[in-house]
């Protein structure tokens, strides 16, 4: 009896734990802002997307959302009603629609199997994808017809890729994602590039002076910052309540940076 209340009270300490550790489910049920799921139709695809609206008055900007390698989680839905806290239709597409095991997305991979999943995904497919979801945004009564892009890690990359696809983008919004393009898919870029890096991370940070020497090549407009002492990923990881002060300060000067370009679009 003793062993089975022990066990129970460490599982529960267990439980605790994770939930303090990741406050994204938290925000996600006190949020007074209306986010739902919705079907954005692609072809023969059905793209499943996370949509949240903000309380404001007038016509909103839209940012599409790419999330990261671990693909649509509580945390990219977390950030995706904070965009919309902000100001701005928010809409998180899930990548993995359609690609699980039984038909779904990302919920149907356990483990390092939506790693795999994300990274099998054909760029053409991706492409059109997102291309399907800007294009719903931007015709929704509560939106102005401007949309940006915005990704982090994985789809931080993607972000940077998806610029060379849609010319009628208004920004793109790179975080902590690697580049691999070349000059002339550069030159398809139309709109302006922001970049978010942090300091302790070169495996992504050495690909920034080639990408900066191509995009001014190009005459095209690559605004990359590196924030002091943060790690890969620090947007997330600064959102958690045992974040380091680096990764903190770097995710709260990221936003403030974010949201003065985003209200001058």
């Amino acid at each position: 009896m003793r062993f089975l209340l022990a066990a129970l009270f460490a599982f529960s300490v267990l439980i605790s734990a994770a939930s303090a550790q990741d406050p994204s489910e938290k925000r996600l049920k006190e949020s007074p802002r209306h986010g739902e799921w919705i079907n954005v139709k692609q072809g023969d695809r059905q793209v499943e997307s996370y949509i949240v609206y903000p309380e404001v008055k007038d016509k909103a900007t839209a940012v599409v959302v790419i999330h990261e390698i671990y693909g649509l989680s509580d945390w990219v839905r977390s950030l995706t009603d904070q965009l919309a806290e902000a100001g701005y239709i928010a809409i998180a597409p899930d990548l993995l629609s359609g690609m699980g095991p039984k038909g779904g997305g990302t919920k149907e991979f356990a483990g390092g199997e939506v790693g795999r999943a994300i990274r099998d995904l054909p760029p053409e497919q991706i492409t059109k994808d997102l291309n399907a979801v800007a294009a719903y945004v931007s015709k929704l009564d509560a939106a102005n017809g401007k949309v940006a892009v915005c990704g982090f890690c994985w789809g931080g990359g993607q972000s940077f890729r998806y610029a060379t696809n849609n010319p009628d983008l208004k920004a793109a919004f790179a975080f902590y994602g690697s580049t691999d393009l070349d000059q002339q898919t550069v030159e398809k870029i139309k709109c302006p590039v922001y970049g978010f890096y942090g300091e302790n991370d070169a495996r992504i940070n050495k690909t920034i002076p080639q990408t900066e020497k191509l995009m001014k090549a190009a005459g095209k407009m690559y605004e990359p910052v590196i924030y002091t002492g943060a790690g890969h990923g620090f947007m997330r990881a600064g959102d958690m309540p045992d974040a380091s002060a680096a990764n903190k300060k770097g995710r709260d000067d990221a936003w403030a940076r974010w949201k003065k370009i985003l209200a001058k679009l």
